[in-house]
């Protein structure tokens, strides 16, 4: 670990896992002071380093980093911008991400304000014949075992109350450049068209109709939520986007009630 230039730059090592049918390289990152906040002022770079003709696989566990102000970057190769590949930022779980090549960059930076819980993930080393993770969309159950190699295949479905959009298997192939990739991207569960409904229990999820997708027009929604009583009710936003100034969302039995 070397610090430069108020840059905290770090080269993660692999551990290996070796068993009777396979070896698997992987390890973890976690954010600074994870999961209790990484710090404010934050600029800390991650460069993985795999075999060559391998790739690097991200998959992330927890992810919860300040929207709009807080970011971790990804860069194909060593932190260059000619390298960028994405930029994540907000609180909803990433899917899997896969490099190009076998090295592999991540670089936190935080604002001097809000910061949150931060993120952990687990990187492996994925070879020529491997596909690596598909990952599992919110809503979504995954099936068809744990080892992702040419020819094998893995089926989705969705819990109660959700349908898939997408394909509902993937056949891990070879691409022309003889690189193992999925036939096709991993599907998604939608919530059923269904609009209002009255929901009870210690906690629970609310969607929109057609979530992630877009509601419809003229919609016009009730949510009953009832808890035990004497108890308080907590609604936690994880995603809102509706249309400014003519679609909004009425939240009553607070004082007053609130309008966004």
């Amino acid at each position: 670990i070397s610090s430069l230039l108020h840059e905290t730059l770090f080269f993660v090592p692999f551990v290996i896992l070796s068993t009777t049918q396979m070896t698997i390289i992987f390890s973890f990152i976690e954010s600074p002071g994870f999961p209790y906040g990484y710090p404010n002022g934050a600029n800390c770079t991650w460069v993985i380093i795999g075999e060559e003709g391998s790739r690097i696989q991200l998959i992330f566990l927890s992810f919860a980093i300040e929207e709009e102000y807080d970011f971790l970057s990804l860069y194909n190769g060593h932190p260059h911008p000619a390298n960028f590949r994405t930029r994540l930022t907000g609180f909803q779980v990433p899917p899997p991400v896969t490099s190009t090549g076998n090295v592999f960059s991540l670089r936190l930076t935080s604002d001097f304000a809000v910061s949150a819980h931060g993120f952990k993930l687990n990187y492996e080393e994925l070879h020529s014949t491997s596909c690596g993770n598909p990952g599992v969309p919110p809503k979504a159950v995954l099936s068809g075992g744990s080892r992702f190699g040419v020819g094998d295949r893995v089926q989705y479905s969705c819990v109660p109350g959700y349908v898939l959009d997408g394909h509902a298997t993937l056949t891990c192939i070879t691409n022309a450049g003889n690189t193992a990739v999925w036939d096709f991207p991993a599907p998604i569960c939608r919530a059923e068209d269904t609009c209002g409904g009255t929901v009870r229990g210690g906690s629970g999820v609310v969607t929109s109709p057609g979530y992630p997708g877009n509601y419809g027009n003229q919609a016009d929604c009730t949510w009953i939520v009832l808890a035990e009583p004497g108890d308080t009710i907590s609604v936690i936003f994880t995603d809102f986007q509706t249309e400014e100034k003519y679609d909004y969302l009425e939240v009553e039995g607070s004082e007053p009630p609130t309008i966004w």
